[in-house]
């Protein structure tokens, strides 16, 4: 297996080295998506009129899953897949920008997923607002040859048109909902309604054509809504939509109790992360308590919670009650990077730092964005650091040993100090000062979306699950867009879970 970037520069990316072939698999024109756009911050605003003027989501959801019902699909939502007692599945988070991050990633995914019985997309399938119009570029084409059926739960994004498309393409072509009627004048429901991004109506040819890319007998999936399971093997996966504002409604929030029972192990897949950036974000249920309730339940046998939504890898392994759960971010398979640098050192429900993973390494996303803003600040002399001085400064910091060694020459000056400021690095809880929490959370909110770059390296990621009746394997692979990278994915994460009854208690 080639070099992580756990082993070495090289391995990260990083260095002189040949750009891969994903470039072949895209469309002659490809519109590059700027978050800072005024035309894509327009469309994108439902989620902040809905915070203003109240989230419909889960009325519009229930709406949703009515009429699959209506249309025969199955009242548990359960989809049962007959598979070999050890079979494999991949997930892949947050993909579909449709530029070179998107596709870079494809070729080492190909790779990775031979011989897996499906794939699951967690959150944001299409950016920026989940047209059906987009699902020809940025769904069907780059996925064309993964030869099994893929799952999805919608993020974010795919709900800034109502769901219309994602309920189209993955839902057995579900028509579009009836409208509601005219809300009183001038009420929030009003406002809203007047605000509110509406979709366009979607070009059926051009959806046509796009279908035909995944159209083999093996490749189809069909699944009864936005939320589901699947019992597959020895497990049950369980995927949750949390919509706009990352929470869920009462009527779902009854299924997921209800498919949660049982002592069969289970992998939550949801579009909000329940740990990240070192904090805590358990997940409102509407009337009362929250997923990541469920998930801890004894009786209920969850050990893995994956979330999308934010762009890179985490990991947190949590203790409950004499039991692990993995809690994962797996939101790197193809929009552009969050940054890891700002993380805090990690210290949270009994995670260490020693215990924490993530990718790309905060080292290399800080040499990342300072290359990156060197260019667009014009301080090319000034900001730039290499990935060997983002390693030492970042280990300075945090007061931890470096993963990857940054060498014996390299030194931590005022130049990488000052710039690792600027651009938020994280630090020691009892020394994280006034200064940097609030850029922190500028790089969430602003920094990050405009890190969108169309050369190596890109930091991507995707996840492998190979499932035996004694054991989970989770295995990380990154995706760089360099062909060395494409040919052997290097895997910057491993972990092992036991599923034998006797683990849980």
């Amino acid at each position: 297996m080639s070099d992580s970037s756990r082993d070495t520069a090289e391995g990260a990316g990083w260095g002189a080295a040949e750009p891969g072939g994903y470039k072949t698999l895209m469309p002659e024109h490809v519109e590059k998506l700027s978050w800072l756009n005024p035309k894509t911050l327009w469309a994108a605003r439902n989620g902040t009129v809905a915070s203003w003027f109240g989230d419909p989501t889960g009325r519009t959801r229930s709406r949703w899953v009515a009429q699959r019902a209506a249309a025969g699909a199955r009242a548990d939502k359960v989809i049962r897949r007959e598979v070999p007692e050890r079979f494999s599945f991949m997930v892949i988070g947050d993909t579909g920008e449709g530029d070179d991050s998107q596709y870079a990633v494809v070729p080492g995914f190909l790779r990775a997923s031979r011989g897996t019985d499906f794939a699951v997309i967690a959150s944001d399938v299409i950016y920026p607002v989940g047209s059906t119009d987009d699902y020809g570029t940025k769904f069907f084409r780059p996925y064309q040859d993964y030869r099994a059926p893929i799952y999805a739960i919608p993020g974010n994004h795919d709900w800034y048109e109502d769901l219309g498309g994602f309920m189209r393409v993955f839902c057995d072509d579900a028509p579009p909902l009836d409208p509601e009627p005219a809300p009183r004048p001038l009420g929030r429901a009003w406002w809203r309604a007047l605000l509110w991004h509406k979709a366009r109506p979607a070009d059926e040819q051009r959806l046509a054509a796009a279908r035909a890319l995944r159209s083999a007998p093996e490749q189809r999936a069909v699944q009864p809504g936005p939320y589901w399971a699947i019992d597959a093997g020895p497990v049950r996966i369980v995927g949750i939509d949390t919509g706009l504002l990352g929470t869920i409604d009462a009527e779902q929030g009854a299924w997921l109790r209800e498919v949660s029972r049982g002592p069969r192990p289970k992998i939550l897949v949801t579009g909000s992360p329940l740990y990240v950036d070192g904090e805590h974000h358990p997940c409102a249920i509407e009337g009362g308590g929250t997923v990541d309730d469920i998930v801890r339940a004894p009786d209920h046998h969850y050990v893995a919670a994956i979330g999308g939504d934010i762009h890179n890898y985490q990991r947190y392994p949590v203790d409950v009650d004499g039991r692990t759960i993995q809690y994962v971010v797996a939101g790197g398979g193809g929009a552009f990077m969050h940054a890891t640098h700002t993380i805090p050192r990690v210290s949270i429900a009994g995670v260490t730092e020693e215990d924490f993973r993530c990718y790309p390494l905060r080292g290399d996303s800080l040499a990342f964005y300072s290359k990156l803003y060197a260019r667009r600040l014009l301080l090319r002399r000034f900001f730039p650091l290499s990935e060997a001085e983002g390693t030492a400064v970042v280990a300075e910091r945090l007061g931890i040993k470096p993963v990857r060694s940054p060498g014996p020459d390299v030194r931590v000056t005022r130049r990488t100090r000052l710039v690792a400021t600027l651009l938020g690095a994280g630090g020691r809880p009892d020394r994280t000062s006034r200064f940097r929490l609030p850029v922190r959370k500028l790089y969430t909110r602003l920094f990050s979306p405009s890190s969108t770059t169309y050369s190596p390296p890109f930091f991507k990621c995707f996840l492998r699950l190979d499932v035996g009746p004694e054991e989970l394997r989770i295995r990380c692979f990154a995706a760089t867009g360099n062909r060395a990278q494409e040919v052997d994915p290097p895997m910057e994460d491993e972990v092992r879970i036991p599923l034998s009854r006797s683990h849980h208690g």
